[in-house]
């Protein structure tokens, strides 16, 4: 396992996000984790990436604790965290947000060769490299800030709700996006409203209600399940 969550609660003061919660996501595996709005999807993301720190349970990454560790030390051990809202410098060039994803990496020829690869990857941000992240669209903030992650060579990517306010169609390219990252060998762990299209690509997922996880599977299980079929994929139970 690349990532192990035991029993982890997380506060915001008195108030309590988190509750126990244990989840895992395996090398080069898509996991997503689902929930209406409020139930602590980015909670548990901010906990991994050391944005919050738990005060109860453990984290695990590749082997080591990192229960508490502060952001930056994290991502140096290989997690990027792509947050809801993109996160983008609005101020600064495509090119020059690629290149503070690099700010963990010490070649400056291995982070030219990263930033030519996001643009393989990316065309339409190789089109944009000199204008201001602050006049791209939605979308294409929406790629920046998932090559901005791969810049850095994570091993896992956290994305918190990549689809967020995005037409359909850009909805799909994003998530073939994602999938060809996964395909490069990052493990990825999917926070994502649109319950559906999470499932969809992922190997696993989690169902988190309430700052509890009241169901795990396959996305294979899940989809078929009639409480997360009514719930989160606008379908009904057999029999009405």
């Amino acid at each position: 396992m690349i990532l192990t969550i035991e029993n982890i609660s997380v506060y915001y003061g008195n108030l309590l996000a988190l509750r126990e919660v244990s989840l895992k996501v395996d090398k080069g595996e898509i996991v997503s984790l689902i929930g209406a709005n409020g139930a602590g999807k980015t909670t548990a993301l901010k906990a991994i990436s050391g944005v919050l720190a738990p005060r109860a349970g453990r984290i695990v990454f590749d082997g080591v604790e990192i229960s508490g560790l502060p952001p930056h030390r994290i991502a140096r051990m290989g997690i990027a965290h792509v947050p809801e809202g993109r996160g983008v410098f609005a101020n600064l060039t495509v090119v020059e947000n690629l290149e503070m994803g690099a700010y963990t990496r010490r070649s400056g020829q291995e982070i030219r060769e990263s930033i030519e690869k996001v643009f393989t990857q990316f065309p339409r941000l190789k089109e944009r490299s000199g204008q201001s992240a602050g006049t791209l669209s939605g979308g294409e903030q929406q790629m920046l800030a998932i090559g901005r992650a791969m810049v850095a060579r994570p091993a896992l990517m956290l994305l918190d709700e990549p689809s967020m306010g995005l037409s359909p169609f850009l909805v799909g390219e994003i998530f073939r996006m994602i999938e060809e990252v996964n395909r490069e060998g990052v493990a990825i762990l999917l926070v994502e409203q649109n319950a559906s299209m999470a499932l969809s690509i992922a190997q696993r997922a989690y169902v988190l209600e309430a700052g509890n996880i009241v169901l795990q599977g396959s996305t294979a299980e899940l989809q078929n399940e009639p409480g997360v079929r009514a719930a989160y994929l606008g379908g009904e139970t057999e029999g009405g």
